[in-house]
């Protein structure tokens, strides 16, 4: 046999090889996708401990005086919101697309209450104040800089559940997901849960532990 004809051989297999390449199941891409999406939580935990740490550090057994009714009503809509979207994720398991499409639109409406309720009153930028305390500004040393930062950042974790949740909403009107296939889903749902947990750490953190200061 010459050498060109072994060559051409080689070639010929090296083709077949690359040819017949496993191809990962949709079963095995969602397990490196649940994989991926559950380290991205675990590395965002370092930041809100830090979060929590600095809080400590800097504001001792003390806090500043916030508004109690706003900061229940705030974290009651928010844990709210995680009731709906498990409704949209066990609806769509089971094929019922209306139902789905309901609670998601529910969770997204109560995540911009949220918003309203911490951005908007909390922060000031409505202007209005509820009861004889002072609305807290950025500038107010230790405490506005810890409560706008703790605040601020999940606020922005919540902006970017609110856009999950709109694209969720929009591909599942276009019929996107199955009772089989619905990741995208499950993904939303995944992260909106941990952005609740965060709340449910930081509401007493910042609320309720310590003595109010004026």
């Amino acid at each position: 046999m010459s050498a060109a004809a072994t060559h051409h051989d080689q070639a010929h297999d090296h083709a077949d090889e690359h040819g017949h390449a496993h191809v990962p199941t949709y079963l095995e891409t969602l397990r490196a996708n649940r994989l991926g999406l559950w380290l991205f939580c675990i590395s965002e935990v370092f930041l809100f401990v830090a979060l929590i740490v600095v809080r400590f550090a800097l504001w001792g057994n003390t806090r500043p005086e916030l508004d109690q009714a706003l900061g229940l009503a705030t974290t009651s809509v928010l844990l709210i919101s995680s009731y709906f979207m498990v409704r949209a994720e066990v609806a769509i398991a089971h094929g019922d697309r209306d139902k789905f499409l309901n609670s998601l639109l529910v969770t997204f409406v109560l995540g911009v209450l949220f918003l309203v309720g911490v951005v908007g009153f909390e922060w000031g930028l409505f202007g209005i104040t509820f009861g004889d305390h002072e609305l807290l500004k950025p500038t107010d040393g230790a405490f506005g800089a810890v409560f706008f930062g703790m605040t601020g950042i999940h606020a922005l974790h919540v902006v970017s559940g609110l856009f999950l949740i709109l694209m969720v909403y929009i591909n599942g009107r276009r019929g996107g997901y199955s009772t089989e296939r619905h990741w995208g889903v499950e993904a939303c749902a995944i992260y909106w849960h941990y952005v609740d947990v965060v709340w449910v750490f930081f509401y007493p953190i910042l609320y309720l532990i310590g003595t109010p200061v004026h």
